[in-house]
């Protein structure tokens, strides 16, 4: 054995042993400290709200002291204006009828005034005898998420960077276009990914009624803004929405992920159609119009419930500055469904919502669509656009058909405007099955 001085370690000593104590000590943590210097954000309140027990995490991200929350202050006090809003509205009432509530993204206000945006899950604590008790409340910092945004948004900016640097220097530029092709693709799989995330996977089953759907994505590199979705309201009810928020990228796919959560909660809340778009108009408005960056979005909500006497289906629209549907009759006509009036959502702290109604015979179908469709160039000019009353005129030599087979006409005409539909685009049918088998009207 060679030494280096002073004298050999016993055997069973040195880092072991340090390894052993260090565990020791961590052992002896009290549940306590554990609790209070969580990395994330723990609070209890009572049913009111009232603060009840605070960990320092929480205090420390806020700014605040201990004496001045606990037993003084709300956990609707610890929120933003618009946290508030959506608390006392939505947050709150889910909880106290469901008794818990599980990744809720909502903003805090720290003593400083920064906004700190958070994902909360909360539940409900019952006694012996089935009373409600008190809240726990779990917080978690959601920061990452903005910086994720903005780390896609570069590593786009650095990709067609060098892409065009490899155009103007070509003799030296095969290693650089390798390069930025990797970092394309990989990108492009992130927004793949990302995109994927902001449209359900498949739409329901919907008992008496038929739905389809079609998505068009005009660039694989770059986030798009259209969205659309079907879910249950209770009983045969069906609530569904389709739209497009403005700009494109990063900064779209975040509206559009507080657009179609906004509006789930706010149809479970109150499925009226007008009351939905009146709360994301407020959400949006108060979210953005504040920062002297307003962002908006067209958007149609709908209510779809079969009647079994008939046989056919009710449906109640709401649309703030979105297309007219369209409806295929059973009869082979194909209409407008005007919805007048309404402006886009989240531009002014209130909008006008234009509605509509309608029965759906069997046979019949409703069309929802972005103006990707309408908008798609047919010519050489930037004139040349498809246009509704084309889109009409094609529908009706169609009609009747079912929601399927109007999807799959509409998705061959898209394929055939080529380079033309350069806008993402979303088509969303729904309908009421035929009495009997319906013949293919496709020409």
């Amino acid at each position: 054995m060679c030494r280096t001085g002073g004298r050999q370690e016993p055997a069973g000593t040195g880092d072991g042993a340090s390894t052993d104590a260090a565990f020791t000590a961590l052992l002896e943590d009290s549940a306590e400290e554990l609790y209070d210097s969580a990395p994330c954000g723990y609070l209890s309140t009572l049913m009111d709200g009232t603060i009840a027990k605070i960990n320092t995490t929480l205090l420390d991200w806020l700014g605040l002291e201990r004496e001045a929350v606990v037993g003084h202050q709300r956990f609707a006090d610890l929120l933003s204006v618009g946290g508030k809003l959506y608390h006392e509205t939505h947050f709150a009432p889910l909880l106290h009828m469901q008794g818990e509530l599980s990744g809720i993204a909502l903003e805090m206000k720290t003593s400083g005034g920064r906004r700190l945006p958070v994902l909360v899950s909360s539940v409900v604590k019952h006694g012996s005898a089935g009373d409600s008790l008190l809240i726990r409340t779990t917080v978690f910092d959601a920061s990452d998420r903005r910086a994720y945004e903005e780390e896609l948004l570069r590593r786009r900016q650095e990709a067609e960077q060098a892409r065009q640097e490899a155009e103007l220097a070509r003799a030296q530029a095969e290693q650089a276009r390798r390069q930025a092709e990797a970092d394309r693709e990989r990108l492009s799989d992130a927004l793949a990914v990302l995109q994927q995330s902001l449209v359900p996977d498949t739409l329901p089953a919907m008992p008496g009624l038929e739905a389809a759907v079609y998505y068009h994505t005009a660039s694989p590199d770059r986030l798009g803004g259209d969205f659309y979705d079907l879910f249950p309201l209770g009983g045969e009810r069906w609530a569904f929405f389709l739209g497009d928020v403005c700009g494109k990228g990063p900064e779209a796919a975040s509206l559009t992920s507080l657009t179609r959560y906004t509006l789930r909660a706010a149809a479970l809340h109150d499925p009226e159609p007008t009351a939905a778009l009146t709360t994301l108009n407020a959400v949006l408005h108060e979210r953005y119009a504040s920062s002297g960056d307003p962002r908006y979005c067209t958007v149609v909500f709908g209510v779809i419930e079969p009647d079994p006497e008939t046989g056919g289906a009710a449906v109640r629209l709401a649309s703030g500055g979105h297309p007219s549907a369209l409806v295929l009759r059973a009869d082979g006509r194909a209409d407008f469904l005007p919805t007048p009036d309404g402006l886009l959502v989240g531009v002014l702290p209130t909008a006008p919502v234009g509605t509509a109604r309608t029965i759906l015979a069997p046979g019949e179908t409703i069309l929802l669509y972005t103006d990707g469709l309408t908008e798609a160039r047919t010519g050489p000019s930037r004139d040349d656009l498809y246009g509704e009353e084309a889109l009409r005129a094609f529908a009706a030599g169609h009609a009747p058909a079912t929601p399927q087979q109007t999807i799959t006409a509409l998705t061959g005409l898209l394929e055939g405007l080529g380079d033309g539909l350069d806008d993402d685009t979303a088509l969303l049918a729904l309908g009421v099955p035929p009495t009997r088998p319906a013949t293919d009207h496709s020409r």
